[in-house]
């Protein structure tokens, strides 16, 4: 059977045949869950329970759309289900505490896009970035929902409409309203942002950043960070902007007393990052933070810095030898 398998065929399907034309979809479906929520673990529950949902509604599958189609409508709904349960809000200076990084590896499981779609690639790299991330968890379930539809998957207005039991002109209404939160939040050069593959000019960033990191050279950290930088732990409240207000949080926060770090290098989001792990006393070294680092024009624009808990989801390393 085909991933889009006629009404008949899913009837007929028993569940493991079923499961089998659901699994060929569950990156896409786990990356739209993951925009919807901005959570790695939340959205990996609502494609458990979107394939749920999916099984026991399988008569429910008229043939209009493609399977892939009818299960990002579930998957779309399961999101709102569990958004209307318990939204949680922004912290006061617009962090988002329950943010979570999505590793490279895993999006690189995504169907490619074709030669002849650079566009929906770009799009595709910029909307998984974290500053995306960050801007749509500000915007309220629907319309949240109406632009990810709309401008990343590229869905017509009337199907958004019929999904969310809504009129064309409220659909494209709510569009508009959530592009103008949408750029309230976004960085200021976000116009010109093109996000994807890294230049020399940022990976050499990337590397002085971590010399610099593993040395404790705070000076040569400031160095590398742009005037207006901005700095936050997802896990923690407080949202530091501009570089001396970053140096002192570091300062602040013990950074230049810590010995024997080492970085591994990783990606996640399409941006670079950095796995730090700190020496114990027999030698080793265990998972200590993972910075993640947005650059622009070859200065340090942003850091978003994740607790050692997102190592294993990142496929990173529990513990470095002596």
């Amino acid at each position: 059977m085909s991933a889009d398998s006629r009404p008949a065929d899913l009837r007929e399907a028993d569940e493991p045949v079923f499961s089998g034309l659901a699994e060929r979809h569950r990156r896409e479906l786990h990356v739209h869950c993951y925009r919807m929520l901005g959570s790695f673990e939340d959205a990996e529950d609502t494609v458990q329970e979107t394939f749920l949902r999916a099984w026991r509604r399988r008569e429910t599958f008229a043939g209009r759309s493609t399977f892939r189609a009818w299960l990002s409508r579930i998957a779309t709904n399961a999101c709102l289900d569990l958004l209307a349960k318990c939204r949680p809000e922004p912290a006061t200076g617009g962090e988002v505490p329950w943010l979570q990084p999505y590793p490279d590896r895993l999006l690189d499981e995504l169907p490619a896009g074709g030669a002849d779609e650079p566009e929906a690639v770009a799009v595709a790299r910029e909307t998984i970035e974290l500053a995306y991330l960050v801007a749509v968890q500000h915007l309220a379930p629907r319309p949240r929902a109406v632009l990810i539809l709309r401008d990343v998957l590229g869905w017509p207005a009337k199907d958004v409409a019929e999904l969310l039991g809504d009129s064309v002109n409220s659909v494209n209404s709510a569009l508009q309203r959530a592009r103008a939160g949408m750029r309230e939040h976004l960085p200021a050069e976000r116009q010109d942002w093109t996000g994807g593959e890294e230049d020399a000019g940022t990976r050499e960033v990337v590397r002085r950043y971590t010399e610099a990191s593993v040395a404790v050279d705070i000076d040569g950290i400031a160095a590398l960070l742009r005037e207006d930088v901005r700095s936050s732990m997802p896990s923690t409240p407080g949202l530091f902007v501009g570089r001396d207000a970053v140096v002192k949080d570091w300062v602040d926060g013990g950074f230049p007393e810590l010995k024997g770090l080492r970085a591994v290098p990783t990606a996640v989001n399409r941006q670079p990052a950095l796995a730090f792990y700190l020496r114990q006393e027999d030698g080793a070294y265990l998972p200590l933070t993972i910075d993640v680092l947005r650059v622009t024009g070859g200065a340090i624009t942003e850091i978003i810095t994740f607790d050692a808990d997102r190592f294993p989801p990142l496929g990173l390393p529990e513990r470095l030898g002596a």
